[in-house]
């Protein structure tokens, strides 16, 4: 059994930066070098890729008798194939997270929705990358125009639960996000809330 008191404070022993540099400023993401002192003493090199956040967005259209979830389907350069996904985007520098998810939405689909509710927050891979992802459960949605970025060619698709849930769990859905969405959706039924 995990020791509370302990766990507690192991929370509260942060590492000691020594230093910190940038090596790397890109459009969307930045590399720091850091010397730090981590807890228990240990000395060392940690590279860490920054990123401002994402948000991803898992829109419902509950009209029939199952829950239908919207994916989009592109091209994935870093995994080299086309992927299945729920539309999710960066958060831009000032804007709000519900403000970002909404406005993905809308760019990458073309869909707007009625009530929105934060349902998950997580790091995506917290061993270099600060990034964390926030999932949005977007309800009442009414379709409109696509207004994707020059460099986005989406194609767009709403698969009942069960099929969603088949697919992630059957390595069909490869993208972390998009599982953890769908599964969190799966165990909810899709009830109101």
């Amino acid at each position: 059994m995990l020791d509370m008191a302990k766990n507690s404070k192991s929370k509260r022993a942060l590492a000691r930066i020594i230093s910190t540099k940038v090596t790397y400023k890109g459009p969307v993401f930045w590399v720091t070098t850091d010397q730090v002192e981590e807890p228990g003493r240990i000395r060392a090199r940690r590279d860490v890729v920054r990123h401002s956040g994402s948000v991803v967005v898992l829109a419902l259209d509950e009209s029939g008798p199952e829950p239908r979830v919207l994916l989009e389907r592109q091209y994935r350069h870093a995994a080299k194939q086309f992927l299945w996904e729920l539309p999710a985007g960066r958060i831009d520098e000032g804007e709000r997270e519900l403000a970002a998810a909404k406005r993905e939405l809308l760019e990458e689909t073309g869909y707007r929705a009625r009530s929105w509710k934060k349902i998950l927050h997580f790091y995506v891979s917290p061993g270099f990358l600060d990034e964390t992802h926030s999932i949005y459960l977007a309800r009442g949605i009414k379709a409109g125009a696509a207004q994707p970025e020059e460099d986005e060619k989406i194609a767009i698709r709403f698969f009942p639960l069960s099929r969603a849930e088949q697919m992630a769990v059957n390595g069909v859905i490869r993208d972390a996000k998009t599982i953890a969405g769908i599964l969190w959706l799966a165990k909810e039924g899709g009830k109101k809330s």
